[in-house]
Order: structure tokens, then C-alpha cells, then sequence
């Protein structure tokens, strides 16, 4: 008896096609392709300062010695309060000349009146008249000029010990204080004591080494990152470019003009500022979070629909802040994923 034996093969796996599930679809992102004018970005390093056209530099009016200072540097201090009371020579000296002049002026005015009763009862002639007259008027100017001269030291704001008062000129903070209670201020010394600035906008100096001062021009966007606040960013523009370089650093300043409602940027803070461009250049580009980098090579996931991905290897020129430009691969108009794209270029690379 012969046996017969069927022969049966195993079925092979189909190969599948990849495609977007439906829960896949709700978690992707995509963009397009599209033509940007290449920008560049800088970083800088440098420091806060005062904005120099909203600070008042606040003198002595006279030397003398300094008996109270009733700011310290970082105090907020309003119009025409007290900075320092300062006890000079100069000043008592003025207002023993008022007292003399005030004296001479008195007698002066007698003897003209006197003249003048004399001169109009035809007892006296009227050149001795117009002299009493003229002497009154010198008494009178020299009173005059020694009452300017208090009113330049102080005004209202000096007295007779010869103590005069300095006064904030305008509302805003102590950014300098140069002098202490105790501290004598000689006449040859042209320095001020305070510094005033209301610290709504701040200067930003920034430093540029010589390989990027062709990349830098007035008029271009900064970002400026404090080291104190790394997570808050402050936007300006350069608006003043140094036309020196520092002979120590070899580094050329340049000026970021900042707004500072919040209060939070101090002077000599430390900074960095990130600035940008545009060049007249175009070029491809594409979202950043595009860009695939597998074993030095970079790609991209272009995206047709949902059966239809595939995978375009590219060539980067350069990424700038969340743009990437690119110089060969994809052209504009396509589509390209950008969110779990590397989920999807893995299994597309497993077909």
C-alpha cells in the first residue's frame, strides 16, 4: 500500500506599508517648505548701564564738609528730597555779607532821604542828592549780587550757620553715590556726589571682537539674556555702534537701548545678547524641529498623506534660533513633519 504525501508550504509574512494611525495623526505636527530670507544670529557678551540722556548728575554748590548723607546707592528717592546736608564756609561767609550789605543798604537810604528832604526844602543842592541817590543804588546792587550768590548755594535751602541742603532734582534711584557723612569737599574738586537716573530704559554695552564687526550694523534685533534672570529675554535694537575699539579688551561697543518698566535690569549686570539679521539672501528653510540627524547626516520626514511618507536626506547651511536653512533635498512647497517625525522616519527605515 503506497501512502501519498501533500506537500504544504508555509505562508510568508506581507511585507506592510507604513502608515498613520489614527491616534498618530492627532500627535503630529507638520509645515511647509518654504523660501525665508537667510538671517544670522551673534552672541555678544557685555553689561547693563544707565541710559545717560534720562541721568542727572547732582554737584555741590560749595565746598565745605558733609554732616548728613541720607541715600545710599539702589535707593528710590522722589523729587526734592534730601540727598545731603553740607556745612560750608562759603556759605556763612555769604550771609555775613548780606548782613553788612543789608546794614550799608539801611544807612544808605537814610542819608537819601535825608538828601532828598533837604534838596526839595532848598537847604542842600541837588548834586548832594543824586550822590546820597547813587551811593543808595550801589548799597542796593551789592545787596542785590550777595542775595544771588545764596540763592545759587541753596536759596531756602541754606541758613545763616552756613549749612546748605542738596535735593533730588528728579524722582528716580541712586545708581552712583561718590560721598559719605563726615567727607569734606575741597574747591578744586569737580566731581559729583550723586547720580540720579529714573531706570525706565537702560543702555546695554556689548562687547564685538574684531573677526564680527562686519556682521554687526546699527539698526539690528537684539535678544538680551541678564545672567541673573536666564529665563526672561529683553528685545531692542542696536542703535549705537562704537567707532574705536577698547585698547585692553580689543573689543568694539555696542549700544542696545532696553525698556526696563519691570525694574529688573541693574547697572553692571552681566549680559548676554544674542543679535540677529537678515541678509538679502534667500534660501530654503524649514522649522528646526524638523531635521532628523542620524550618523552625521541630516534628513527630513516629507509627508503626502497618511499611506504616503518618505524619508529626503538634506543639506544644512545653518540654523539660526528655530529656523533651519537648507541648501539641497526638499523644495518649496512640500510638507515635512515636525513633531515625532523621529518615530516615523525609525519605522520607515525599517522597510
Amino acid at each position: 500500500m503506497l501512502l501519498s504525501c501533500e506537500h504544504k508550504e508555509l505562508p510568508v509574512a506581507e511585507h506592510t506599508k507604513f502608515v498613520l494611525s489614527d491616534t498618530m495623526m492627532n500627535m503630529v505636527q507638520t509645515d511647509s517648505v518654504r523660501e525665508c530670507n537667510i538671517s544670522d544670529e551673534l552672541s555678544l557678551s557685555g553689561e547693563v548701564s544707565f541710559n545717560e540722556n534720562n541721568v542727572v548728575k547732582v554737584f555741590p554748590r560749595s565746598s565745605g564738609q558733609v554732616l548728613e548723607s541720607r541715600v545710599s546707592a539702589g535707593d528710590k528717592v522722589e523729587k526734592g528730597q534730601t540727598l545731603a546736608v553740607i556745612r560750608s564756609a562759603d556759605v556763612a561767609g555769604s550771609y555775613n555779607d548780606m548782613a553788612s550789605a543789608n546794614a550799608d543798604l539801611a544807612i544808605t537810604k537814610r542819608q537819601m532821604d535825608n538828601a532828598e528832604s533837604l534838596y526839595k526844602n532848598g537847604i542842600s543842592s541837588e548834586k548832594e542828592y543824586n550822590e546820597a541817590k547813587q551811593n543808595y543804588e550801589k548799597a542796593l546792587a551789592v545787596r542785590n549780587k550777595v542775595q544771588s550768590v545764596i540763592n545759587i548755594n541753596g536759596g531756602g535751602k541754606t541758613n545763616a550757620d552756613g549749612q546748605y541742603v542738596i535735593t533730588a532734582p528728579i524722582a528716580g534711584y541712586i545708581v552712583e553715590k561718590k560721598v559719605a557723612a563726615g567727607a569734606y569737599i575741597r574747591p578744586d574738586m569737580g566731581d559729583n556726589l550723586f547720580t540720579i537716573s529714573d531706570l525706565k530704559t537702560v543702555w546695554v554695552y556689548a562687547n564685538v571682537y574684531e573677526l564680527d564687526i562686519q556682521n554687526i550694523k546699527e539698526g539690528y534685533m537684539a535678544k538680551v539674556i541678564p545672567v541673573a534672570y536666564p529665563d526672561k529675554i529683553f528685545t531692542g535694537r542696536i542703535d549705537k555702534i562704537s567707532q574705536v575699539l577698547d585698547p585692553q579688551s580689543k573689543a568694539m561697543k555696542v549700544r542696545i537701548s532696553l525698556d526696563n518698566k519691570d525694574m529688573l535690569l541693574k547697572p553692571e549686570m552681566f549680559i548676554k545678547a544674542v543679535v540677529s539679521n537678515e541678509e538679502n539672501r534667500k534660501a530654503i528653510c524649514v522649522p528646526a524641529t524638523a531635521i532628523v540627524a542620524q550618523d552625521n547626516k541630516n534628513y527630513v520626514v516629507v509627508y503626502n498623506g497618511r499611506e504616503d511618507l518618505k524619508i529626503a536626506p538634506v543639506e544644512v547651511m545653518k540654523t539660526v534660533g528655530d529656523r533651519t536653512f537648507i541648501r539641497s533635498g526638499i523644495t518649496p512647497g512640500q510638507v515635512v513633519v515636525t513633531k515625532h517625525q523621529l518615530f516615523i522616519f525609525n519605522q520607515l527605515s525599517e522597510e
